[in-house]
């Protein structure tokens, strides 16, 4: 049985990390690398690569992750691991306490000079949103948690050793790149980007704890 109590030590030390991001942010001590990287991003815009970006965006769409999510839930719940499917309540918990930040913190995204469509999205026939605040980057979140997890269970469960060599540098690649992308596209700052990364690795720890809990025999 794996030894817990590191990762829940990580777990308190990155809740740490983001609520002081936030009282950083609040204080607008990152205002100017923010402002600066989505400066920089705008300088290097190519209308030929939006819909690369687009589509990228739709990796960490709600819609995407939500799918994915289930799915392994689903895959879990049908492999005989019944309560190990639960391990989705930490991508809800995740998406509850993104919008809930989203709610009551004030941080708008970057303006609408710079902003280039996003992703299409069914969250946008919702009246007001992708408008307000922006922090943490629900993409960010999503990734982080959905494909963090999906590693996870990948590498228990597989008994290939070039699957175990290949998956982790997938998930990394792709997280990295999602980030890239919110700051390409300018629609959130970079300040945004890191806290959804913190967030998702707290949902995406507590996940994995839940998956290793002490079980009877």
């Amino acid at each position: 049985m794996p030894a817990l109590a590191p990762r829940l030590l990580t777990i308190g030390a990155l809740a740490l990390a983001f609520v002081a991001l936030t009282m950083v942010i609040s204080a607008g001590a990152l205002n100017g690398l923010d402002h600066g990287v989505a400066e920089t991003m705008h300088g290097l815009w190519r209308e030929s690569l939006h819909g690369l970006f687009q589509f990228i965006a739709e990796l960490g769409g709600l819609e995407v992750t939500s799918v994915v999510m289930v799915g392994l839930g689903f895959y879990l719940w049908r492999r005989g691991f019944g309560m190990d499917s639960l391990v989705v309540l930490a991508f809800a918990g995740a998406i509850a306490l993104e919008t809930l930040y989203k709610i009551v913190f004030f941080h708008p995204g970057p303006s609408h000079a710079l902003v280039h469509a996003d992703g299409p999205s069914l969250t946008s026939l919702i009246p007001g949103a992708g408008a307000g605040n922006s922090f943490p980057s629900g993409h960010m979140v999503r990734a982080v948690v959905v494909y963090g997890l999906l590693t996870f269970v990948i590498w228990r469960l597989t008994i290939s050793r070039r699957v175990r060599a290949i998956v982790v540098p997938l998930a990394v690649a792709l997280i990295l790149i999602l980030a890239f992308d919110r700051v390409y596209l300018d629609v959130h700052w970079v300040s945004d980007v890191v806290g959804g990364v913190l967030l998702g690795a707290i949902a995406l720890l507590a996940g994995t704890v839940w998956l290793d809990r002490p079980r009877k025999a």
